[in-house]
């Protein structure tokens, strides 16, 4: 067992607490976490996720996986575009939030395999994933460089790893962002999910995440090679692409 801390937004605790605590969260806010995204977002998350999905490029017959994959936005689109010839696999740490994306993809008419799995050791061979996705799960993770050399030894050489994530606004809206992280999310989460802790925490959490060239840099240090990144909302969300050579 680790006797190292690590940081639970801006609490420090033992390592092997936080994925405890983690789970404690997604567990808690699951069966409204898709209205929240809505809500705290006012829509745009659907818009990130379909940018993502474009700059994915999924083609007939990739296989494709999909790290905390949650409620399974990303999931679905991907396996309308991989067709019957492809896969894609559904995975994520928190039972609960499984659940939740498991149910939607059958209500959809897709019988996709899930794998509740923890990503930093990810139950798949190596090359083996023509695309490789994490949204909005990295920094909830607390070995970030080892997650992202697992997502880099499953795929196959020249496929590509995308990472959307929240990351640093455009430094002349922080103060109006800091206000409505701190403010507005957890009364949000009080009064929609019953939950303003949940949502204290994810704000902590965004702060505590590496910025977009800190991830970049992280990224190439995974040996993933030709990473760039693109700004969204102001920089408040980064999508980040790097390639298996």
């Amino acid at each position: 067992m680790s006797d190292q801390n690590t940081h639970f937004g801006f609490e420090t605790v033992p390592e092997q607490d936080k994925a405890r605590r983690v789970a404690g969260v997604f567990s808690s806010v699951a069966s409204k976490y898709d209205v929240m995204n809505d809500l705290m977002s006012a829509g745009m998350h659907r818009l990130w996720k379909a940018f993502t999905i474009q700059i994915a490029g999924v083609r007939e017959g990739e296989r494709v996986l999909d790290v905390a994959g949650g409620t399974a936005d990303l999931s679905l689109a991907f396996a309308k575009q991989a067709g019957s010839s492809g896969q894609v696999w559904l995975t994520d740490i928190n039972h609960a939030m499984l659940s939740v994306g498991r149910d939607r993809t059958t209500d959809k008419g897709f019988l996709l395999p899930v794998a509740q799995c923890d990503a930093e050791k990810l139950p798949f061979p190596d090359n083996h994933f023509d695309l490789v996705t994490v949204a909005f799960g990295l920094r909830n993770m607390t070995h970030k460089d080892q997650a992202l050399a697992e997502m880099r030894r499953v795929l196959k050489p020249g496929g590509r790893l995308l990472v959307l994530e929240f990351s640093k606004i455009w430094r002349p809206l922080s103060k109006a962002y800091d206000l409505y992280s701190f403010k507005v999310l957890p009364w949000l989460g009080q009064k929609v999910a019953g939950d303003a802790d949940s949502y204290r925490y994810l704000a902590e959490s965004i702060r505590m995440h590496p910025d977009q060239e800190s991830l970049k840099q992280l990224m190439g240090e995974a040996g993933l090679s030709r990473v760039e990144f693109f700004n969204l909302a102001a920089g408040a969300v980064a999508l980040h692409r790097g390639y298996k050579l």
